[in-house]
């Protein structure tokens, strides 16, 4: 397929809000689509592969200046200095190209097919030269680019393609296009199932019975269930019902650990990022001590500190997510325990649809346990609320964060707050939310972004929640402006004076006083005192608090 047609896609998706328009500008695309070019469909969402597939072109915005400069013969500062100016290297390109007056004479059409072929090239680049090889295979695509597709493709190559549009759209223009409306809720659920757009067009395209297949499968990661927060023990036995499971908060990070048929074992974050490599510790641990031959447990990862024998806070982890060296020395450095609460999948079946109790009755068959290295996530099922705050209680004792709730007789819903799971912390005025936005500091803090505009997630949208400048450190140690700085600084999409706008990618955690309404934020509302605990490299900008969840706090605020 021709790129052009593809860009006249992002054209009319760009130019309108509503999402029912959008439906139908991908659904008037679906009939160019054909089994042997489905693979564009990944590039509707800005990227090239499936979700589950978590790996990523590897270039900087410093890498596609240097492309830019091979491509159109410029001395690299030229193009730094339009950057500046427009503050998008999508449109830098696009200024560029005009210029080029011979381009769309004399090049050769870019199709989809090159674009894949090339990106696929890039993926396979290794070592030393790696980079240049990089620059070459880019800047070939970027000289049979022309005006409005070298935007795009830039745009892509950041993973920034601004087009407003979201999983959640493409996959309510599928129940549109197949199933005339209906549908939406098995299609949402076979996506969290497989993580693959393409898998649920195909299946989709060949009826219902075809889509109904779609099942887990050990090594590739779905999204996991998520809780809603509550603000107390019988607010939790409200949704989940009497009796409900408890089991200890850890202070971690989430676990989806697979066991494949053949014996591989795979690790992902519920960001679907393969943490395999980061964590040989914990493939050790789980070959010695689940009895099966497949399987996908949920799990909570936690530091402990075997000197001290007390559990670390997820800050003291957090670090070996990202790792990619010295993996030994972080082992032994920053050891771990796996508590295990969940089982998805055994020996070739899955167990989604079983309830939590069933589920549960598995895992203790499956697992042995090993002081500090992996144990069952430490329960009681109750209908008494004296009982249920008393374990509530020792659980903060151990340096626990507080509680998880849980309904007993339901099946597994990933990938939404259903009601079926919440969480109950001692400290609840807290929020997972996005960094959007940043201002450079004055005095000793000059060079280092120092004060962040904070997002919630309403759909396809980002909305302004308040500015955070507080919990953060001026040394190296933990969580520094520096740190901050260094981490946001490739995500910066514009800059005007201070202020940069930066791309939706740092999740933090962040406590409050309370919250108020506010016209001065996107969401009409505002987080009083707002102050950064910690960064949360485990969590995507899915997993983030949406507008509903603020307004639900706000509500109990009031209600106090």
């Amino acid at each position: 397929m021709k790129y052009s047609k593809l860009c006249e896609v992002y054209k009319k998706l760009s130019s309108t809000t509503k999402r029912l328009e959008k439906i139908e500008i991908l659904c008037s695309f679906f009939n160019e689509l054909e089994e042997k070019n489905i693979e564009i469909i990944y590039l509707l969402k800005g990227s090239f592969l499936p979700d589950y597939d978590q790996r990523d072109l590897g270039i900087s915005e410093q890498i596609l200046i240097k492309a830019l400069s091979k491509a159109f013969s410029l001395e690299p500062q030229k193009i730094v200095k339009k950057f500046k100016e427009k503050g998008d290297l999508g449109d830098v390109g696009e200024y560029f190209i005009k210029e080029k007056k011979q381009n769309s004479l004399f090049s050769n059409d870019l199709t989809t097919e090159k674009i894949f072929e090339n990106f696929k090239k890039m993926l396979s680049f290794e070592g030393k030269g790696s980079i240049d090889k990089k620059i070459l295979s880019l800047s070939e695509l970027l000289l049979l680019a022309k005006e409005e597709e070298i935007k795009y493709l830039i745009r892509t190559v950041l993973s920034n393609l601004r087009i407003g549009l979201s999983v959640q759209t493409i996959l309510e223009a599928f129940s549109k296009y197949f199933f005339n409306g209906e549908n939406k809720d098995l299609i949402e659920e076979k996506y969290n199932l497989s993580n693959d757009l393409a898998e649920i067009f195909l299946s989709s395209k060949k009826g219902i019975r075809e889509l109904e297949k779609i099942n887990i499968k050990p090594g590739i990661p779905i999204n996991v269930m998520l809780a809603i927060k509550v603000s107390s023990i019988k607010e939790g036995f409200e949704y989940c019902g009497r009796p409900a499971a408890f089991e200890e908060k850890y202070d971690g990070f989430r676990m989806l650990i697979n066991k494949k048929q053949n014996g591989e074992i795979f690790l992902f974050t519920r960001k679907l990022e393969n943490v395999t490599n980061q964590f040989p510790d914990i493939v050790k641990v789980v070959k010695k001590n689940v009895k099966a031959e497949s399987f996908i447990l949920d799990s909570e990862v936690v530091g402990f500190d075997h000197k001290k024998q007390k559990y670390l806070p997820f800050e003291a982890i957090s670090q070996r997510i990202k790792r990619k060296y010295e993996i030994k020395e972080m082992t032994e450095d920053l050891p771990v325990e796996i508590n295990i609460f969940d089982c998805l999948y055994i020996n070739g079946e899955s167990l989604i649809k079983k309830s939590f109790v069933e589920r549960r009755r598995v895992l203790e068959k499956i697992i042995k346990e090993e002081k500090n290295k992996i144990r069952l996530a430490i329960q009681i099922i109750t209908e008494d609320e004296k009982e249920a705050e008393e374990f509530f209680k020792k659980s903060l004792e151990k340096g626990n964060e507080g509680v998880m709730i849980k309904n007993i007789n339901v099946e597994y819903k990933q990938g939404r707050r259903v009601g079926y799971m919440c969480k109950f912390k001692s400290e609840s005025n807290e929020l997972d939310l996005v960094i959007v936005k940043a201002e450079y500091g004055e005095g000793k803090r000059s060079g280092f972004l120092t004060s962040f505009t904070l997002a919630c997630r309403q759909d396809d949208e980002f909305l302004e929640v308040g500015k955070v400048s507080s919990g953060l450190k001026e040394k190296e140690e933990g969580l520094s402006y520096e740190k901050i700085t260094d981490l946001l600084k490739p995500l910066i999409i514009k800059e005007k004076g201070k202020e940069v706008e930066l791309k939706p990618r740092i999740v933090v955690s962040v406590s409050y006083q309370n919250i108020q309404e506010s016209p001065s934020y996107s969401s009409g509302l505002a987080l009083r005192f707002p102050r950064i605990i910690s960064l949360r490299p485990d969590r995507s900008v899915y997993d983030i608090a949406s507008l509903d969840d603020i307004k639900r706090e706000l509500k109990l605020f009031k209600n106090k």
